[in-house]
Order: structure tokens, then sequence, then C-alpha cells
């Protein structure tokens, strides 16, 4: 009987292939097929829908890994980035994913996606709590900031187009709430 550790590595290797090319397919076209997506990442339809039996699914999953490795990077981008530039960026690639959820219509209107946003709020707002918990100890935000309420207001940042116009009005709105951050 053939060892089945070698299928799930690969089968999990598919998944996260699938699920990055669908990132970046779904980001460039929120109209790309299934089809497309799985000859991108190199798998046949069948384990596409193996792994992701709908558009729907797929759309709510490339959503739920991206949040899920956003709030995993909050140690990196502090190491790499002062703690107000880390919120910076951590709350730029925030509303460029949002962005992208909002991007895909009648699969963000339902049940499960709303599972999907609630699973990952209590994990989003921990995350924002590292965040300004580093900049209160750097004296670059007054101390107290309720993580819930700062993303709420930076909420903004993903209101706005994703054409240059809307890029550089999403700056400003990030340096107007940094600025009443500030202690």
């Amino acid at each position: 009987m053939p060892d089945a550790a070698p299928q799930r590595s690969d089968a999990l290797k598919n998944r996260e292939a699938i699920l990055q090319v669908a990132h970046d397919t779904l980001a460039e076209s929120p109209d790309a097929s299934l089809n497309s997506i799985a000859k991108r990442a190199g798998v046949g339809a069948g384990t596409l829908y193996r792994h992701f039996p709908t558009r729907e699914a797929l759309i709510l999953e490339v959503y739920r890994h991206d949040i899920g490795r956003l709030v995993d990077s909050v140690p990196d981008v502090l190491a790499a980035h002062t703690p107000l530039d880390a919120l910076r960026h951590w709350f730029t690639t925030l509303a460029a994913y949002v962005r992208l959820k909002h991007g895909l219509g009648d699969a963000l209107h339902t049940a499960a996606a709303q599972e999907i946003v609630d699973a990952t709020y209590a994990p989003v707002t921990a995350a924002i709590g590292r965040l300004l918990d580093a900049c209160e100890r750097a004296g670059e935000v007054r101390p107290g900031l309720d993580s819930a309420d700062v993303l709420l207001l930076m909420s903004c940042l993903w209101r706005t187009p994703g054409d240059p116009a809307g890029t550089a009005q999403a700056d400003r709105l990030l340096e107007l709430a940094i600025d009443g951050f500030r202690p």
C-alpha cells in the first residue's frame, strides 16, 4: 500500500500554489476563470475543484489566506521597519487585500463570507494591538488606543479607489489618522 504522506504533501503544495496564483490572478482581473487559475498554478481543473468546489470557496479562501499571512507578518514587519512605519506598511497591505475582496462581487454577500470576516476579525485586531503596542513603547502614538477603533477608522483606506488618485487619497487619510494617534 502506498504511503499517504507524499500525496498529502503534494496536495498541500497544490493548494498553496492555487491560493498564490489565485491571489495574483484575481488582483489582476476579478473575473478571471477558475480554469485560467488552474492553468497558471500548474494543476488540472479537477485538482482546483477538489480543493475549492466553487468560485466563492476559492475567493473566500484566498481572502482568509491573505489575512492569515498578514497577521503572521507583524513580527517581520516590526523587525524591518520602525514601529510607526510598520503600522503604515501593515495597513497599506491590509487595504490592498480588502480592496481585492471588495472587488469580488456576489461571493462576498453570503453567509460564508460573513463567517470568514468574523473569523478574521479577532486575529486582525490582535495584530493591530501588537503594532500599536510597539508604537506606544517607541513614543510614536499616545497610550491606550483601542485596536478595534483603529481598525474601524482605518477602514477608510480600502474605500478609496485602487487607481493612482485613490492611492494618493489613501496615503493622505493614513497620515491624517496617524496624526490623530500621536501623543
